[in-house]
């Protein structure tokens, strides 16, 4: 039997995560959920997921200072989802290496074929191959 890819979800609106939750899991994913960024690096180190769905403003830690610790350590694929889709977060995310990046609001269904894709395409890459030191 396969394994479910598992997905961690940080964001601060606990009711765009219960959406994307809900959509990801009737796709057979387990889902992790975080409500800021500190929380989300905290569950990254310690549950190793698959992929990370991080909104850029989270409280404590914002996403993209969340990015980039993480990156110091692992490079776990990283779909961005923000209101906040200006060139210059945009660029900074990819500076960080994401995955691709979803201006809010969106549609779950809209979000979880992002997710399908990354899968998709990781599946012809190790994309979550450890960070040579």
């Amino acid at each position: 039997m396969k394994t479910a890819k598992k997905i961690l979800l940080v964001d601060d609106d606990r009711l765009v995560v219960k959406m994307m939750a809900a959509e990801l899991e009737a796709r057979q994913y387990e889902v992790l959920e975080a409500y800021d960024g500190r929380e989300g690096l905290e569950s990254a180190t310690l549950n190793q997921p698959d992929l990370i769905i991080l909104d850029i403003l989270t409280p404590v830690m914002n996403g993209l200072e969340m990015l980039a610790e993480l990156r110091t350590h692992s490079r776990t694929p990283v779909i961005i989802i923000s209101a906040y889709g200006d060139a210059e977060n945009v660029e900074k995310a990819r500076a960080l290496g994401i995955e691709c990046f979803l201006n809010k609001p969106f549609q779950a269904e809209t979000l979880a074929e992002m997710v399908d894709i990354v899968f998709e395409l990781g599946a012809l890459s190790d994309l979550s191959a450890p960070i040579p030191e």
